[in-house]
């Protein structure tokens, strides 16, 4: 089944006659009429009703005709907005994410972006995981990706913009609340351990994971949910703690406290990514403001840079 099958039969179910569907088609009826009876040829069933005039639906006729119209409708939006694209003088990035960095200083980022760009660049924003991410690119559905996994793909390039510390998140009356040195991560490894997110593996919760693997700890209790406000939702709740971003601490609430974690490898990559050989001006405009808002985070004390 083709498209042009689905417009004939959509314009003779409309004009109710072959003769009128060839003139609104501009094509002779005799292809017209050899069309519809190969469409319904794969279908099965006769669509029209040639007994009566004006024509018929049959009952197989009218349920195709009700996708038929919105099949028809989707593509034409679909061409509309791609010659639109390609028409237009405004060029586009499509900048792919990790929830967890928008705590950060990505926002900051964009919105220099944003400026610095002007009028003549559209910028759209897809949350998605840092595999995803990689995927997204190597098949152009993406032009940059911020995550925290380091992928090896030899079509993709790197920036470390960041090294964050990582924190622990604990109910404001947790016993370990009140201890004003960090926390060991034998500690922590007691605890009932909120990880997250929960769709996208190998993902944050596997860095967290190597991390007690890495010091010879094994969670026994965890927990797994989708992102990181459910994670620290479940800490306020009393269900467990939780290791998070540094950043994440933007999100304080009186039920929750944030203590360091003591361990030096207790950070969590921020990763810029994009294709190889992209030399484009948006890329470095993109790459050199990062690199100065991220530097200027690790200025502030939030961590080093690579």
């Amino acid at each position: 089944m083709e498209l042009r099958h689905l417009r004939y039969f959509v314009a003779v179910a409309q004009e109710r006659n072959f003769s009128r569907a060839a003139e609104v088609l501009n094509i002779a009826q005799p292809p017209l009429s050899r069309q519809i009876r190969q469409l319904e040829s794969e279908i099965g069933a006769d669509l029209f009703d040639r007994t009566t005039r004006p024509l018929r639906l049959t009952e197989a006729g009218r349920l195709l005709y009700q996708h038929a119209v919105q099949a028809l409708a989707g593509f034409d939006q679909v061409r509309g907005m791609m010659s639109r694209y390609f028409g237009s003088a405004t060029r586009h990035c499509i900048i792919g994410f990790v929830g967890s960095i928008l705590c950060g200083r990505l926002p900051q980022v964009i919105r220099e972006f944003r400026a610095r760009m002007g009028d003549g660049v559209a910028i759209s924003l897809l949350e998605m995981g840092s595999l995803e991410q990689a995927e997204a690119l190597r098949e152009g559905r993406i032009d940059v990706g911020f995550g925290r996994l380091r992928v090896d793909d030899e079509g993709l390039r790197r920036v470390v913009l960041m090294k964050e510390p990582l924190v622990a998140a604990l109910p404001a009356d947790h016993v370990l609340a009140g201890q004003e040195a960090a926390l060991g991560l034998d500690q922590l490894a007691d605890q009932s351990m909120i990880l997250y997110p929960r769709p996208f593996r190998p993902s944050y919760a596997d860095q967290v994971l190597s991390l007690f693997e890495d010091h010879g700890l094994t969670l026994h209790h965890r927990h797994e949910v989708r992102e990181l406000q459910a994670a620290l939702g479940m800490v306020a709740a009393g269900a467990g703690v939780s290791i998070v971003p540094a950043s994440a601490q933007i999100m304080a609430r009186p039920d929750l406290v944030f203590r360091p974690v003591a361990a030096a490898d207790a950070i969590s990559p921020i990763i810029l990514s994009h294709r190889a050989g992209d030399g484009s001006s948006e890329l470095q405009c993109l790459v050199e403001i990062s690199r100065a808002v991220y530097q200027a985070d690790q200025d502030d004390g939030a961590g080093p840079v690579s």
